[in-house]
């Protein structure tokens, strides 16, 4: 009989979990609130994780109490190793899993994107995060505590940029963006200034900013030069995050496969993707970079089954199974 296994992928603003079987078959796919630790709290976070895979054995028709071989956890602000110890001893304790793993979520989207597991991985959803792994085993990544770690990226940076820069042109400081006027109707609202001050009254959450950045991007593409601006600045981070862990695991001279993954990469945002390759092709010309083709998920539910010394034709099946199916609606709690 086929045993259980989950794969988490937690990300700022979505946790997605995948409940299948060793034979590769996909029993539910559940979707919940982001994995944020460092706002929330470990407790919190895993409690929250536990309920959610719960609610994925209800969804496959089975009892909350059946038992999962292996629970493989790739979450976000997870990035240093004693909170991958934490976040470890709590989801053991609350019995997630006979065996659970933890990772930091870019990880979900290297095993998902790059099928030998070795290379450079970049998350730019909300947020933004990149990770290495050597094909001999050692790995690289970045302390990523925000901007008092030099971090500038993600869905809500290129808003939060965006609204901004909309601002300055409507007070004299910056040139005049197409922003001003796109912007305002995400939330209702008549002008950017009533946003900012939406924002500042506590109104507007300021992660609901993210809302923002498809328009940033639309309003890109469409020509406007402060915006190309914006998301010319993501790609530029995304490159220099690329080419700093390639050049700390000697890759730079290796051909080396990296994945793009996250909302803002993988939303056929055009601009972006050829920004981004135009300047590998002169700073890191071996690297490979390609887009996610699949939920990160995929790679969460990938390292479970391996685990699991699940058949490499049990991955392949799950892994074409959650491409060709439409993501879950978040669900509260």
């Amino acid at each position: 009989m086929p045993e259980l296994v989950v794969g988490v992928d937690g990300g700022n603003s979505k946790t997605d979990l995948v409940l299948a079987d060793t034979e590769g078959r996909l029993l539910s796919w559940v979707r919940g609130a982001g994995t944020r630790p460092h706002t929330e709290g470990m407790e919190t976070t895993t409690e929250r994780l536990a309920r959610l895979g719960r609610h994925a054995l209800t969804q496959a028709g089975l009892p909350a109490t059946t038992s999962i071989s292996v629970g493989a956890y790739f979450l976000a602000n997870v990035d240093r190793r004693a909170q991958e110890r934490l976040a470890l001893r709590q989801l053991t304790a609350l019995g997630v899993a006979d065996q659970v793993l933890v990772r930091n979520d870019t990880l979900a989207v290297l095993r998902a994107g790059a099928p030998d597991g070795w290379g450079v991985a970049v998350v730019s959803g909300a947020g933004i995060n990149a990770a290495a792994v050597h094909p001999g085993g050692r790995s690289a990544r970045f302390l990523s505590l925000g901007d008092i770690t030099g971090d500038w990226g993600g869905g809500l940076a290129v808003a939060r940029a965006g609204l901004g820069a909309a601002v300055r042109a409507g007070d004299g400081r910056g040139p005049a963006t197409r922003l001003r006027q796109e912007l305002p109707a995400h939330f209702g609202l008549d002008s950017v200034e009533a946003v900012a001050l939406a924002v500042s009254a506590g109104e507007i959450p300021v992660t609901a900013l993210h809302g923002l950045a498809p328009v940033v991007f639309a309003t890109a593409e469409s020509g406007d030069a402060v915006a190309r601006g914006i998301v010319e600045r993501l790609g530029d981070e995304i490159v220099a995050m690329v080419t700093a862990l390639l050049r700390r695991l000697r890759l730079l001279h290796t051909p080396t496969p990296v994945v793009l993954g996250g909302g803002t990469l993988q939303n056929d945002q055009l601009l972006l993707r050829d920004h981004i390759g135009a300047r590998l092709a002169v700073e890191a010309p071996l690297a490979r970079p390609r887009v996610l083709d699949v939920a990160p998920v995929a790679g969460a539910a990938a390292e479970a089954l391996v685990t699991a010394d699940a058949p490499t034709d049990a991955r392949d099946r799950l892994r074409k199974t959650i491409a060709a199916r439409r993501p879950p609606a978040v669900r509260a709690g």
